[in-house]
C-alpha cells in the first residue's frame, strides 16, 4: 500500500529532526562499520579502551615483538633501539590513543551544537530545507567509502613513501627500522611492519581527522550561506552564536596529539643528533598555528554576517538610543516633565536609561567571530603541553619551574 503524502512528510519530518538531535562526524563511515562489526565500537562510541587495545596491538605491540627478536629492542648494533625511540611511543602509545578518545569527546560535545541553532532560533522557518540538506550532505560526506579509500591512498603514496621516508625518518644515523647505506635506507624486517602497517594506520587515523574537520568546516560554511536570525543585542557577542566557542574544547585531545607526535620527533633529534630545542622554535610555532587555524578558523565563515549584524545593530539601537535620551534630557532636565509632581528618585526612567546604555555596549563590543581568549589559549596550551618537558634538555626541573612560576605569577 502506498504511504499517503501527509504520511511522507511525517516520516520525513522525523528523519530530520532525528539527523538534527544526532549530528555526529565521527560516527559513520567505513572503518567505524567495520569496527562495530568486530564488536571493538559501538553506536556511542563507549569501547574506547577496546579501540586502543586493539590498535595499539596493530602498530606497537608487533614492532616491540619484532625488535626483539632481531635484538634491536635495548641495544644491538643500532644507536637507536626500539625501546628508546622516544618518537614512535609517542606516537603509538600517545598520539594514537588520543585521536580515538578525541572521537568519544567530540562525538559528546557536538552532538547537541547543532541543534542549537534550532533552540535559539537563529534558522528562519523558510531556511529549514536548506539546514536539513546541509546535514544530509555532511552524512554522505562522513560515511563516504571512496573518500576513505582515497584517504588511503594519499597515506601510502604521499604520508610513507614521502613525508616520513624523507623528512621524518632518522636517515643519517642506524635505528632500530633501518640502516643508512650507499644505496639508501636499509629497512629490517620491523621496520617493513613499521612502514607497510603501523604508520600507514596511524596516518590514516589522523588524516581521517582532517577530512572530518573539512566535513565540519563545510557545514558551517553551508549554514553561514543561510541569512541568520542574529541578535545584536545577546549577552554572548556574537549575536547567538557563541555556543560554537565550546567546540574548540572537544578537539584538545586532537591538540595535545599533535603536540605528542611534534614533541617526539624533536626529542629524538635532541637526543641522537644532538640537536638543540631551540632549533625547532618554528616548527612548534607552525603547528600551533596549523592546530589554531584548524580548530578555530572554520568560524570565521560567520564573519560576514556577524560584522553585517552589528552595523545594523550600532545603526538600529543608536537611533533608539537618540529619541530616548532627547525625551530623557527634554522631561527631566528641562523640566518638561508630564507630571509636575513626579520623583525623579526611583522613577523607571533612570533604570531603563542604564539598561539602554548596556545594550548599546554590548552591540558595541560585538564580536565578528565566536572566538574566545579562552579557547585560544586552551587550544595554544594543550598542543605545546608535550613540548614542555623538552625544556628540562637545556635546564634542570627546579630551573624550569621557577622559569614557569615567574611567567605566570
Amino acid at each position: 500500500m502506498k504511504p499517503r503524502p501527509e504520511q511522507v512528510a511525517r516520516l520525513k519530518s522525523v528523519r530530520d529532526n532525528d539527523a538534527r538531535l544526532d549530528f555526529s562526524l565521527v560516527l559513520g563511515g567505513p572503518l567505524f562499520q567495520l569496527l562495530r562489526r568486530a564488536h571493538v565500537c559501538d553506536d556511542a562510541l563507549e569501547l574506547v579502551r577496546k579501540r586502543i587495545l586493539f590498535f595499539v596491538s596493530l602498530t606497537w605491540l608487533p614492532l616491540l615483538v619484532l625488535s626483539v627478536l632481531e635484538g634491536q629492542a635495548f641495544g644491538g648494533s643500532a644507536p637507536v633501539p626500539f625501546l628508546w625511540d622516544v618518537e614512535a611511543h609517542a606516537r603509538f602509545l600517545i598520539a594514537l590513543p588520543l585521536l580515538i578518545v578525541a572521537e568519544l569527546v567530540v562525538h559528546q560535545r557536538m552532538r547537541p551544537v547543532v541543534r542549537q541553532f534550532l533552540d535559539r532560533n537563529l534558522i528562519p522557518q523558510e531556511a529549514l530545507s536548506r539546514f536539513d540538506a546541509a546535514i544530509a550532505s555532511a552524512f554522505r560526506m562522513r560515511n563516504s567509502v571512496l573518500a576513505e579509500a582515497i584517504l588511503i591512498a594519499v597515506v601510502y603514496l604521499v604520508g610513507v613513501m614521502l613525508v616520513w621516508r624523507h623528512f621524518v625518518a632518522l636517515s643519517t644515523t642506524a635505528t632500530w627500522y633501518s640502516t643508512p647505506t650507499a644505496e639508501g635506507l636499509k629497512v629490517s624486517p620491523s621496520g617493513w611492519w613499521y612502514a607497510c602497517v603501523s604508520l600507514p594506520v596511524f596516518q590514516f587515523l589522523l588524516i581521517r581527522w582532517y577530512y572530518r574537520i573539512l566535513i565540519w568546516v563545510r557545514f558551517l560554511w553551508q549554514v553561514s550561506r543561510i541569512e541568520l536570525s542574529l541578535v545584536p543585542t545577546h549577552p554572548d557577542r556574537v549575536g547567538g552564536v557563541g555556543f560554537l566557542a565550546g567546540v574548540s574544547f572537544a578537539f584538545a585531545p586532537l591538540a595535545v596529539a599533535h603536540g605528542a607526535m611534534v614533541a617526539g620527533l624533536i626529542a629524538n633529534r635532541i637526543f641522537y643528533l644532538k640537536a638543540a630545542l631551540p632549533e625547532f622554535k618554528a616548527e612548534i610555532a607552525a603547528v600551533v598555528l596549523f592546530l589554531v587555524c584548524l580548530v578555530l578558523g572554520p568560524f570565521l565563515v560567520f564573519a560576514p554576517q556577524l560584522a553585517a549584524a552589528k552595523r545594523t545593530g550600532l545603526r538600529e539601537y543608536g537611533t533608539l538610543a537618540e529619541r530616548y535620551v532627547r525625551e530623557f534630557d527634554s522631561k527631566w532636565v528641562r523640566g518638561r516633565a508630564p507630571t509636575a509632581n513626579e520623583p525623579l528618585v526611583g522613577s523607571a526612567d533612570i533604570q531603563s536609561l542604564a539598561d539602554l546604555d548596556n545594550s548599546f555596549a554590548i552591540v558595541k563590543t560585538m564580536r565578528v567571530a565566536p572566538i574566545t581568549r579562552d579557547a585560544l589559549v586552551g587550544l595554544v596550551g594543550a598542543t605545546l603541553a608535550p613540548v614542555v618537558p623538552l625544556a628540562l634538555t637545556m635546564m634542570s626541573l627546579e630551573e624550569l619551574l621557577k622559569t614557569l612560576f615567574a611567567i605566570l605569577f
